[in-house]
């Protein structure tokens, strides 16, 4: 059974209310077979190919001659200058939908964008599945630690291919890739290892000057392979909340990766046994279920902002989700019982936001959502 992406809604909505519309997001998450099967009717052009980006530099006016219409531009970053053409041709011809732009580098995609085509450009982000799009294919496994296992990346389900095998061929093939388009690292041996450091240290706080100790590198040169990873789709950096409500709030970021199947690939992790009574399955749980609240954000394009809360003495919210005016808070655990203690982080922290609280949540490793005085208690399965 075919998976139906969640984004295609929103994707359709915008496409009549802007002249272009752009995806970026990770290598493999399924952009060039969505926007083939959305757009049947448009061109497909990918600037990867040397040939069409030969085309374009010598000769941008037959280029457009060409192209001109209902046109997508795969891998468009590959080109900056080919941003202000794009201005000055919708500007011109006032066509909805007249192309549709994707890429893999967030970072030169959406630069290029803001310099050449702010506000002609409706702007999306798809990932790997997320749980809800793979429990509608009836692909979901009953087992979270299965799922986590196994990731959500679409070649993973479409070909059948072995997690191991396909983690394995994309750290060498996109990530490493990626990678060095974007800076010359020299010594790669010791980017691997730091991404693998970066896997031990996922649902922790970030600690620059570990991660730069323990890979003996320089904290410029951890911060800067930090934010190639962020760019690249590989990790995702957790902001704390901004309101304190007193000094002792911790200030760092929390670490996550976008894909649980990729970080268990890294961390070693291959069968579920391995899992079950591992000290890292609470890490790999709230990893897997921030992702899926921030999955469904982009998908369905909801424009939520995502913090976590911590102070010194320990008391901590996995996850507070800013809609409107008032927050959604959010404890994760790897738990099927559902004990009192579980809701302490919860109801402490609306004792200090007191009236700000639209609504508390526990998310568990059950299958069943469940009623309980002090938070919604909700299924990892049944996230919404």
């Amino acid at each position: 059974m075919a998976v139906i992406r969640n984004i295609i809604h929103e994707i359709n909505f915008l496409k009549e209310k802007y002249p272009i519309v752009a995806i970026t997001g990770p290598r493999q998450s399924g952009k060039t077979t969505l926007l083939k099967e959305l757009f049947p009717n448009y061109k497909y052009i990918s600037f990867e190919n040397p040939s069409i980006r030969r085309f374009f530099t010598n000769d941008p006016d037959g280029f457009f001659r060409e192209y001109n219409t209902y046109c997508i531009f795969d891998e468009a970053q590959r080109e900056p200058e080919l941003f202000s053409y794009l201005q000055t041709i919708v500007d011109e011809s006032k066509i909805m939908g007249q192309y549709i732009l994707s890429g893999s580098q967030n970072f030169h995609l959406v630069k290029s964008i803001t310099q050449s085509l702010a506000g002609r450009v409706a702007l999306f982000k798809l990932l790997p599945f997320d749980i809800i799009e793979l429990k509608n294919a009836n692909l979901l496994s009953e087992n979270f630690i299965t799922t986590m296992i196994k990731g959500f990346y679409p070649a993973i389900y479409d070909r059948d291919i072995p997690s191991h095998s396909f983690y394995n061929n994309y750290i060498q093939t996109y990530v490493e890739r990626d990678i060095t388009e974007l800076v010359n690292i020299r010594d790669m041996k010791a980017f691997r290892a730091f991404i693998s450091l970066c896997a031990s240290r996922a649902g922790s706080l970030l600690n620059l000057n570990s991660l730069a100790n323990d890979c003996n590198i320089t904290q410029p040169t951890a911060k800067s392979w930090l934010t190639l990873l962020e760019t690249s789709y590989i990790i995702y950096l957790l902001q704390p909340y901004h309101k304190n409500f007193d000094k002792r709030t911790m200030k760092s970021p929390k670490l996550y990766f976008y894909d649980t199947g990729l970080l268990c690939h890294l961390l070693k992790f291959k069968k579920e046994e391995q899992l079950v009574t591992h000290k890292f399955k609470g890490h790999l749980f709230e990893n897997m279920v921030i992702m899926e609240y921030l999955k469904q954000n982009y998908h369905k394009n909801q424009g939520k902002d995502f913090y976590f809360w911590r102070d010194s003495a320990g008391n901590e919210v996995d996850l507070i989700i800013h809609d409107d005016e008032k927050i959604d808070i959010v404890e994760i655990k790897a738990t099927e019982t559902i004990l009192p203690e579980v809701f302490k982080g919860l109801n402490y922290f609306e004792k200090l936001a007191k009236d700000e609280i639209k609504s508390k949540t526990l998310v568990y490793a059950g299958t069943e959502n469940k009623f309980r005085t002090d938070a919604n208690v909700v299924s990892w399965k049944l996230i919404k």
